[in-house]
């Protein structure tokens, strides 16, 4: 389950608050997913101090997350369609009829489909990820560097400077722009694209979550900081496994658990890697012995 900042912070450089999705790896199921995200979740010690932790730590639910491991937990579940995030599937027929078997599956499962529907200004919130990152980086680089101890390294300053003193021994293959531009306008304008667009869809619509082929919608979570999870849900034209995204506001992990295990419980689309391929390469090199 992507989220802003349900897991610790320390030691790491948030480069920017909006997009943090740390601490959730590719797990095998849901349940597996679930599991993590209970042991990861939650504010200890030093992260006291993470404005980030603590403004999402209100969302965790007593009892942990695993209770919302239902089975028919599509039941009920208001659920959007934007056609416009199906456009990375293309003329793959294979994946445009599994998908589209899939809102069918959604369907049988109890959920209440809110198709054709439009995110204002969506191009334009999927294009700020970059600007508003780096707007945000000096800040919290800055933050993190006057934290360490040992280092004669305090600030981005410090950092620019010394990256441009050495430049031989640090072989950089681009200059300092990356560093150096940082405008606070962009995350203003952000915020705005934002309840403008993803969040007025969601609550105008009153979904439980948005549904989405692959990663298409990923953008537009992360510049949010919105959690979202992908599950499999079939194979396209070169066996290439692709999923099915549900996105939903702040705090609504709960939902989201909800509707991906139903999902994947009514489909179990996953299949074990066979790495037939790698075994072959394994086979043919074990003839080859090298001596020292």
């Amino acid at each position: 389950m992507l989220n802003q900042v349900l897991s610790l912070l320390y030691n790491s450089i948030p480069c920017l608050l909006y997009r943090i999705l740390l601490g959730m790896p590719i797990c095998r199921t849901v349940e597996d997913a679930v599991y993590v995200l209970d042991a990861i979740v939650g504010i200890v010690g030093i992260d006291h101090d993470d404005n980030a932790t603590i403004g999402t730590s209100q969302y965790i639910p007593q009892g942990g997350y695993a209770q919302f491991l239902k089975a028919d937990g599509l039941r009920g579940k208001r659920l959007g369609i934007v056609r416009d995030l199906f456009n990375n599937i293309g003329d793959d027929t294979i994946m445009n009829s599994t998908v589209e078997q899939h809102l069918k599956t959604l369907r049988r499962g109890g959920a209440i489909l809110v198709d054709n529907l439009k995110i204002a200004n969506i191009d334009e919130i999927s294009s700020s990820e970059e600007t508003a990152l780096v707007a945000e980086f000096k800040i919290y680089i800055n933050a993190y560097l006057n934290e360490l101890v040992a280092s004669p390294i305090r600030s981005l300053s410090d950092l620019i400077a010394f990256n441009k003193k050495n430049s031989e021994l640090e072989r950089l293959d681009y200059g300092q722009e990356q560093f150096i531009k940082a405008e606070k306008a962009a995350l203003e304008n952000l915020a705005k694209l934002t309840r403008e667009g993803f969040v007025k869809l969601m609550t105008k619509n009153k979904l439980d979550a948005l549904v989405s082929p692959g990663y298409s919608v990923s953008s537009i979570l992360a510049v949010g900081g919105f959690p979202g999870v992908i599950v499999p849900a079939g194979f396209d034209s070169d066996r290439v496994p692709f999923g099915l995204c549900f996105g939903g506001l702040k705090g609504s992990e709960p939902k989201l658990i909800e509707i991906a295990y139903a999902f994947e419980q009514a489909t179990k689309i996953r299949k074990p890697p066979k790495f037939n391929t790698y075994k072959a390469l394994l086979n043919n090199y074990s003839q080859f012995k090298v001596s020292i």
